[in-house]
């Protein structure tokens, strides 16, 4: 086995892995608020990777600067459906599976409402550097996904600070660590539900701006990351900030080593042998059940 084949492969896995792990990071923080699994979460990120195909289209924005808009314009949309759709379900008291539904229901309504406006064709940003590619020793380097990763690393980092250093970060701590103290505390817990909400929406549409580079956009592809992303909160532990890191790496690495040592039909299927492995043998995750 060639050395450098198998440090390209670990390479291109730990850059998707990153992009990974930011799509997880917003399913394990609503999950970490309100026990449940968003299961929309994908289209959400769907929305986001039309919004940048859009601005490239029409305005030629660059793929990297649509997150100024999909970031705000996924937060608010978030935060409408938490407000008006999931928030009265849980005010009326309904079991925990009334929610996990409702998240259902919008992502058909969203996956249907973009199979109406855009067609069910594939579409896709073509920029000067999409294929672009460097040389380390012997080790090439995918530019936008070098970009990708780099980026993903800074909003996982900027979100850390914010929980850590701010009031409103602290109230989500504090609601993920037990709900009704932080209540009997004075803190607004259906205010902090609504921007947990958006602030995971917001994540998963900056992560669909990155995609857009290197992937493509349909109107079904949520399906397809909300799985991704729920098996890196199991892998890496649910409603575990740096389990969604460490889950995602590990995720991408395995689907690299797939594709490069199995088959490209069956990249997944080392993941998915994992993901029961570890449901099996450590339910809790790879980091555990630490919370923000």
């Amino acid at each position: 086995m060639d050395i450098f084949i198998l440090i390209q492969t670990i390479v291109s896995g730990i850059l998707v892995g990153g992009l990974y792990a930011l799509i997880a990071l917003g399913m394990t923080l609503i999950f970490g608020v309100m026990r449940i699994i968003n299961l929309a979460h994908g289209e959400f990120l769907m929305l986001g990777m039309y919004t940048c195909f859009w601005l490239f289209k029409l305005w030629g924005v660059d793929p990297y600067l649509s997150i100024v808009l999909s970031v705000p314009l996924l937060f608010f949309l978030g935060a409408f459906f938490q407000r008006y759709a999931i928030l009265p379900i849980i005010k009326s008291r309904a079991p925990g599976e009334n929610q996990i539904l409702m998240t259902a229901g919008i992502g058909l309504v969203l996956t249907n409402v973009a199979l109406l406006l855009f067609s069910p064709n594939y579409f896709t940003v073509l920029t000067p550097y999409s294929n672009a590619t460097f040389m380390f020793k012997k080790i090439s380097i995918s530019v936008p996904l070098l970009w990708d990763f780099l980026i993903s690393i800074g909003i996982t980092a900027a979100l850390y600070l914010f929980l850590m250093k701010t009031d409103v970060g602290s109230s989500i701590r504090a609601v993920a660590q037990n709900a009704d103290a932080a209540c009997l505390m004075g803190i607004n817990t259906d205010r902090v539900m609504i921007y947990t909400f958006g602030i995971g929406s917001a994540l998963v549409g900056a992560a669909g701006s990155l995609f857009m580079p290197i992937y493509y956009v349909f109107p079904s592809i949520g399906e397809l990351f909300t799985l991704k992303a729920f098996i890196v909160v199991v892998l890496g532990g649910m409603g575990s900030a740096i389990g969604a890191l460490v889950g995602g790496l590990t995720l991408g690495v395995l689907e690299s080593i797939g594709a490069g040592y199995i088959s490209m039909d069956l990249k997944d299927g080392l993941g998915f042998a994992i993901f029961v492995l570890v449901l099996i043998f450590k339910p809790s995750g790879l980091v555990g059940k630490t919370r923000f």
